[in-house]
């Protein structure tokens, strides 16, 4: 797979897509939208990659959408813009493959909209993340979709409202990422969770996550329910004999994925 404005690598089942636009803040081009899309559809076609990590390539990870495109054009052009970026974020949610943001320098806008998509994120102590749209009058309706849902209201607002940007310390009291590392051990800290996750069946692992995101919203008793069917199908799945039977054996599993 060959892409101008991505970067992609497998290694040990664990595939890592850069943003690779350093000189424009990697900016989420309608170009590298398309090209972002079209890598995670090949990602989950393929199979053969259990986790998927997404980093910035130069000194940030993403400052949002390339507010050149944004200006002096129709409005089908607009339109097509965030309709490509959110059929990314919503590829993201249904990859089968969790997804983890490794961040560094600055997420902000549609970058901080990326990194409240992903599934987990690990964060350099120096980030800052931000939804600023409002200070330039183009307030982030879009990035609030998946913040709101990391972080709550009350702490989406304000940062909404404000444009304030935000340290990687609370971003992770807030819940907008799992755990903040110096700069120097975040690939490994990122790896160490991604191979950790890789570890397990793929095909258990996507069983879950499509779960999680499918309960999340509903009520509590209509969740337990839901839950319970999938739990119940899951039982019956060969990496579930599997490991059932390993654990009771002593040993590890050999997953089948399926």
């Amino acid at each position: 797979m060959s892409y101008k404005y991505l970067m992609f690598e497998v290694k040990d089942a664990i595939g890592t897509i850069t943003l690779n636009r350093p000189r424009k803040r990697n900016a989420l081009s309608l170009e590298l939208l398309k090209e972002l899309k079209s890598l995670l559809a090949a990602i989950e076609e393929k199979k053969d990659t259990r986790v998927v990590i997404i980093k910035g390539a130069g000194k940030v990870f993403s400052a949002g959408h390339d507010i050149s495109q944004l200006v002096g054009h129709e409005m089908a052009y607009y339109k097509e813009i965030f309709d490509t970026c959110i059929e990314v974020m919503k590829k993201i949610q249904r990859l089968p493959q969790p997804v983890i943001a490794r961040v560094h320098g600055v997420a902000t806008a549609a970058g901080c909209q990326l990194v409240a998509a992903c599934d987990l994120a690990v964060a350099e102590e120096g980030t800052l993340f931000g939804t600023p749209g409002v200070e330039i009058g183009l307030f982030c309706s879009t990035p609030a979709v998946p913040l709101v849902r990391a972080i709550g209201r009350k702490r989406a607002l304000e940062m909404l409202l404000t444009g304030r940007l935000i340290t990687a310390v609370e971003a992770e009291r807030y819940g907008l990422v799992n755990r903040v590392v110096p700069l120097d051990t975040l690939d490994a800290e990122t790896n160490a969770l991604a191979g950790k996750i890789a570890e397990a069946s793929p095909f258990t692992v996507g069983i879950g996550k499509e779960a999680f995101y499918t309960q999340v919203n509903m009520t509590d008793f209509q969740a337990y329910d839901y839950a319970k069917q999938v739990i119940v199908l899951n039982n019956f799945a060969e990496d579930a004999k599997e490991g059932l039977s390993a654990f009771l054996e002593k040993r590890k599993p050999v997953w089948k994925g399926r």
